[in-house]
């Protein structure tokens, strides 16, 4: 996800949970992991669901990152952004 695409929230959490947030805060895995909590339960209440969508915006999004996929074109359009369409088609509504 694009930093720019990001609005910053802010949640009270028990102080044990705290903690262990702050751990993964130090590997710099702490917003990545919360945000993937929040849209997962946001996307869906199916377990499998979720992390199947998750998946797929995780596929597009590493397309849509990919350098060499952006320098080529195929009418007018890159590979990476024709490829991360493709991709998102297959997410389960």
């Amino acid at each position: 996800m694009e930093r720019k695409n990001l609005i910053p929230y802010s949640v009270y959490l028990p102080v044990e949970y705290h903690k262990r947030l702050r751990v993964l805060a130090k590997e710099r895995k702490a917003s990545s992991m919360v945000r993937d909590a929040v849209l997962m339960l946001l996307d869906g209440g199916d377990v499998y669901k979720s992390g199947y969508n998750k998946g797929i915006k995780d596929a597009a999004q590493v397309v849509y990152d990919c350098k060499e996929a952006q320098m080529v074109a195929v009418n007018r359009r890159d590979v990476g952004s024709i490829l991360t369409e493709r991709i998102g088609l297959l997410e389960i509504k």
